[in-house]
């Protein structure tokens, strides 16, 4: 019941972690995992008792244990590791795919941060995107080929609902957890992408 992705070492950094293992939740949909108390950022280090390196081998130990069944599950959620027991359901694939629209109202609130134009996301932007009007957050209007977003695959059409593991809904939010992330000695933030709807994590440079 959750979407994974890879912990990068960026994003091990950004999250104050030791080593670049375990698989980090996206999202959490309603279903086993959610019941249990998992949350988009927890990043699961154990599973039945055994060590998680990458989400592959997450897959691998969720197919071999048996549906119906609680299983002790870790995650660093945090900074602090958590036990949880889950109970296993059916396992369903989602894949998000990018839709490559590009966003050119709201441009004289836009501001430039992290090599992107960002601008905070109306009901009308959502509803252009074909994500939930009531998202909140910040739409990428465009992106610096050279710059640190571009490097790390963002592009425009995308939104960015979190940053430092809490809600952002204005570029005064966003600022503020890069200062965050910049007083605590970090190189990088973690920001939660939107595309097309899908979560995923990424870990922006914030020198």
């Amino acid at each position: 019941g959750v979407k994974i992705q890879p912990v990068t070492p960026d994003i091990a950094e950004s999250l104050g972690l030791d080593e670049a293992k375990g698989a980090m939740v996206t999202d959490v949909p309603a279903g086993p995992a959610a019941d249990a108390g998992m949350k988009a950022g927890d990043v699961i280090t154990s599973f039945a008792g055994g060590e998680v390196k990458d989400p592959r081998e997450l897959v691998r130990r969720v197919a071999d244990a048996p549906v119906g069944e609680a299983v002790d599950v870790t995650v660093q959620s945090e900074g602090e590791p958590v036990e949880l027991k889950v109970t296993l359901g059916r396992r369903e694939l989602a894949e998000g795919t990018g839709t490559g629209k590009t966003v050119d109202s709201a441009k004289e609130t836009a501001s430039d941060l992290m090599g992107m134009t960002l601008a905070p996301l109306t009901p009308e932007i959502a509803a252009e995107l074909g994500v939930s009007r009531d998202m909140q957050g910040l739409v990428v209007e465009s992106v610096d080929p050279t710059g640190a977003a571009a490097d790390k695959g963002l592009a425009a059409g995308d939104v960015i609902t979190e940053a430092g593991q809490q809600p952002v809904t204005s570029l005064a939010d966003l600022e503020a957890r890069v200062k965050e992330a910049r007083d605590a000695g970090r190189k990088s933030v973690l920001i939660m992408v939107r595309r097309a709807g899908e979560p995923r994590f990424v870990a922006l440079p914030v020198e």
